[in-house]
């Protein structure tokens, strides 16, 4: 089940520096819903970069994690640890419960199912 996939792992590096860069230089609209658009992506090509597995087991995955995330900030739990590990958390995991992130999140699950079957068909064609 685990295995390395080169593709998805340079994808992954592309989206992870994307990400640091809006992180640290933007703020607004980019930062806060592109940054989590695209947040779904990066999680969904480290998935598939260090694992074998299905495009619906990978975006349910992926899904399940973000979800899971955002209503994981409104138990304040980011809060509730020793200021060393709440920096890392509120980092991961955000501070405040949105359902524009939600949205984000939903739209970029979209949009990865929408590439990922357009690539198969290339494919298979």
């Amino acid at each position: 089940m685990i295995q390395f996939n080169l593709k998805y792992f340079t994808y992954f590096s592309i989206l992870f520096i994307t990400e640091i860069l809006i992180a640290k230089y933007s703020s607004g609209f980019l930062r806060h819903t592109i940054g989590d658009y695209l947040a779904v992506m990066l999680v969904y090509t480290f998935i598939k970069a260090i694992l074998k597995i299905s495009l619906e087991k990978a975006i349910l995955v992926t899904f399940a994690m973000s979800f899971l995330i955002e209503f994981l900030q409104l138990s304040d739990l980011q809060n509730n640890f020793p200021a060393a590990y709440s920096k890392m958390l509120k980092i991961i995991m955000g501070t405040s419960f949105s359902i524009g992130d939600l949205v984000a999140y939903t739209f970029g699950v979209i949009t990865i199912l929408i590439i990922e079957k357009y690539i198969q068909k290339r494919k298979r064609s």
